[in-house]
């Protein structure tokens, strides 16, 4: 499907606005993610270490908060001042933005901000984040130039030394490579849910998504300028990777 005819932002955030409850529960909001639990433990864990001083996150595409949760969570169980960071929660969809700051609250988070948008074009403060996480958000990028933007953007919104980490449906470079992996993501789709399952997960993304491979975009993480590059995890169409500002 050509970019033009994908789905706009709007019928994007639609969808979304619709999907809270599931989105609130990571074994049905995330079954469609092959490795969801494992990713979002590798790039929670990645942020932690990276930056253990964080003061400030900024959760892109947050939905219903799961990825926060889990670094709360995370940074409580390490005897860390989780209660002392800022937690801001950017997503398209208003529905999902007031479930994710309900659940952040209730799980200790004193200060939570709450940006409804495309992150593309929110006003958000350059240079104040310790640690950005954009989880299930980047597929949605359109043409080169969206891409190299957003990625820019990203570094800017980062304080010095902060880091940025990322899991996302990925694309392939090579066309035989491709379709083995979206073979393979087909038979698991199948495998959780049946052949339907199957047809609606590959119908809503040929809608909606427009996937870059993993090594676009590791190098349009160094062309921004980002360091300490790495990949966490890959498994069939999906991957965990993030880096660091200087």
């Amino acid at each position: 499907m050509h970019l033009k005819t994908k789905s706009t932002v709007e019928e994007i955030r639609r969808r979304f606005d619709g999907d809270v409850e599931r989105f609130s529960n990571l074994e049905t909001g995330q079954t469609a993610t092959m490795d969801a639990p494992l990713t979002m433990e590798l790039i929670t864990m990645a942020a932690a270490d990276s930056n253990p001083d964080l003061r400030a996150v900024l959760d892109l595409g947050c939905g219903a908060g799961n990825n926060t949760l889990k670094l709360l969570d995370l940074l409580r169980s390490r005897g860390l001042d989780f209660a002392g960071v800022r937690y801001d929660l950017l997503d398209l969809s208003r529905p999902m933005l007031d479930r994710a700051s309900e659940r952040v609250r209730a799980a200790g988070a004193v200060e939570v901000r709450t940006f409804q948008g495309d992150f593309r074009e929110v006003d958000l403060r350059l240079g104040s984040y310790d640690v950005i996480l954009a989880a299930a958000v980047l597929h949605h990028l359109r043409d080169d130039a969206d891409w190299e933007g957003a990625f820019q953007k990203i570094f800017r919104l980062l304080a010095p030394r902060g880091s940025f980490w990322v899991t996302d449906f990925v694309a392939h470079e090579g066309n035989a490579v491709s379709r083995m992996m979206w073979d393979r993501y087909g038979d698991y789709l199948v495998h959780i849910g049946g052949s339907e399952y199957r047809d609606r997960v590959f119908a809503y993304v040929e809608q909606e998504d427009s996937p870059r491979s993993l090594t676009y975009q590791l190098n349009l993480m160094r062309r921004a300028g980002f360091v300490e590059i790495d990949v966490l995890h890959k498994t069939s169409c999906f991957a965990a990777f993030g880096g660091r500002k200087p």
